[in-house]
């Protein structure tokens, strides 16, 4: 018999009924330090009063319009977004997953619009996620997503990770853009380094392809930047953001130049809820708050998480007998976007799982990742809080899996 809510997620047996700051509260009064932040969603905690006056104030005046009209608030953070970043131009959607699709929309249209429209193909990376749309299945290839849906949209070409020459040699005459996630999320945390993206930007000058940025988990302030590209001194033609542009609240955006929307044109894309009075409101009282002091503090907070993240790796050492204990041995990501890959296959579901008992919330990722996402206003004595709960969980593991301290390797 199937459940009333489509059985599709393997949730945990926990149900939260408020939230302050970087706390979640559940049902049964128990306190949660939540380094999950709703999967990089909530990067102002839960509850905040700026975000919960701003989103009062205009629920009280207008919900929601047609885009038929002139949204004012929307042409003011869309302004506010170009104004600070590449872009001349957004559109703005309710999901990370619709930002993706529309840039794959205005990249498709745009070769199309200067008359070469055979190039229809992206490159994609190993390990890369954009979604769970037929499309973005379909760019990931990961067998646990695209099993049962095929065939696939054949439009994508993937190669290894940080691999210049692959994507190289990937180019045809029908490439028309390179995708990449500046730091993958879903994949297992990991950072495309500075001399790869800096490639990618060559090889699109070069061979008249346009690069577009998926930043729907790592942007919005998480590596200390408004945007993650922002470190590495490239910018992109097209780029999609979500999750912390909302601070909770549904909002996704595609940012592209004038060139690369040039030929987006009445009729050709659009959304009904998408970039309304209600998300517009929201998403400027985020932009007021992602301020220059935020950013440091993301920046002072994650060097000081990253610094406790070596010292756990260092305590307790990949190999500890032939039957590792399932500990840490890579630790991957960019300030409150980080990751700890475990030893062995499933072992960090394993300890994500030890952690919520323990009162911590994180999340898996691919590749054996342990990922932590906390909000964006966390302090240091936050970070305390959740390292006397990992490694007194570490610890516990250790013990229950009778591996003893003086066996690592």
């Amino acid at each position: 018999m199937i459940t009333p809510v489509m059985p599709v997620y393997n949730r945990a047996n926990l149900a939260f009924e408020k939230g302050e700051g970087p706390y979640l509260y559940a049902s049964d009064g128990k306190r949660y330090l939540d380094f999950a932040a709703g999967i990089a969603v909530n990067a102002f905690g839960h509850a905040h009063p700026y975000l919960v006056e701003k989103l009062h104030e205009q629920a009280r005046k207008l919900w929601h319009v047609s885009n038929i009209f002139r949204i004012p608030e929307g042409e003011r953070l869309a302004q506010r977004l170009c104004d600070a970043s590449f872009a001349d131009t957004v559109f703005f959607n309710n999901s990370g997953g619709e930002a993706w699709e529309c840039g794959i929309k205005v990249i498709r249209k745009y070769f199309t619009h200067i008359g070469q429209p055979e190039k229809t193909r992206f490159i994609t990376f190993q390990g890369c996620f954009h979604g769970r749309s037929m499309t973005s299945i379909a760019a990931a290839k990961t067998e646990k997503m695209v099993g049962g849906f095929g065939p696939l949209i054949d439009m994508f070409d993937q190669v290894p990770w940080n691999d210049l020459e692959a994507v190289r040699k990937a180019i045809t005459p029908e490439t028309a853009s390179i995708l990449i996630e500046v730091v993958q999320g879903e994949g297992g945390m990991r950072a495309a380094t500075l001399e790869f993206i800096q490639g990618l930007r060559k090889l699109c000058d070069e061979h008249g392809l346009l690069l577009f940025f998926d930043e729907i988990q790592c942007g919005m302030g998480r590596t200390g930047k408004l945007f993650a590209f922002e470190h590495l001194g490239v910018e992109p033609d097209v780029i999609c953001v979500a999750k912390g542009i909302g601070g909770g609240f549904p909002l996704g955006a595609c940012l592209a130049t004038a060139k690369a929307a040039s030929g987006m044109q009445p009729g050709t894309h659009g959304s009904t809820y998408g970039g309304n009075p209600l998300a517009m409101a929201v998403g400027n009282a985020v932009l007021d708050l992602m301020d220059e002091k935020l950013l440091k503090q993301v920046n002072r907070v994650g060097a000081y998480l990253w610094q406790q993240f070596d010292t756990l790796i260092t305590d307790f050492p990949k190999l500890f007998s032939t039957n590792a204990a399932p500990m840490f041995h890579e630790h991957r990501g960019k300030n409150l976007m980080q990751g700890l890959r475990c030893v062995n296959a499933d072992d960090n579901l394993k300890l994500v799982a030890k952690l919520r008992e323990n009162g911590l919330l994180c999340v898996g990722a691919s590749d054996q990742v342990v990922r932590f996402l906390p909000p964006l206003i966390i302090e240091e004595e936050h970070v305390d809080e959740a390292m006397a709960i990992i490694k007194k969980t570490v610890a516990d593991y250790i013990k229950a899996n009778s591996i003893k301290a003086g066996d690592a390797a």
